[in-house]
């Protein structure tokens, strides 16, 4: 990282951070927007598709998970140090509905040199459907492109 402090380094670096959390592959198939970004937080919308049901007919799992995870990718990496994720656990607590639309929020809850603490919560229309807590793992390197400052 150059001469700036995390915190300095991500309000510098904020539109290259962002644009480049917005190009994230997988997330665009799924249509899910980033709607906020700060230092180690990060806000999601997702709107639940026919194509994204289970069998029984409500949001599958997988999709209210990449959700979560994609705030947790978002809010760890807003720093623009590339962190990855290690581990997660996630709950779910009820079903999202075709047609609605899904909240997710990540918040960090302790960062030092090398790892990352976060809280998740994915709601629809203020009703919780999932938490999720993640851990990242933060490298050295950066994953935009930034001169010295």
């Amino acid at each position: 990282m150059n001469n700036l402090d995390e915190k300095s380094f991500h309000q510098t670096y904020y539109e290259e951070i962002v644009k480049k959390l917005k190009e994230d592959p997988y997330a665009s198939f799924l249509g899910i927007q980033l709607t906020e970004l700060k230092e180690g937080y990060a806000q999601a919308e997702l709107t639940i598709q026919d194509h994204m049901l289970n069998v029984h007919g409500t949001a599958h799992g997988a999709v209210i998970f990449a959700l979560a995870d994609y705030v947790f990718a978002a809010a760890s990496n807003s720093y623009g140090k590339t962190a990855v994720g290690i581990s997660t656990t996630t709950s779910f607590m009820n079903p999202g509905i075709s047609g609605s639309t899904l909240k997710a929020t990540a918040v960090e809850q302790k960062r030092n040199r090398k790892l990352a603490w976060y809280q998740i919560h994915v709601e629809s229309n203020k009703n919780l459907l999932a938490t999720m807590e993640g851990i990242v793992y933060r490298k050295s390197s950066l994953f935009i492109d930034a001169e010295e400052a």
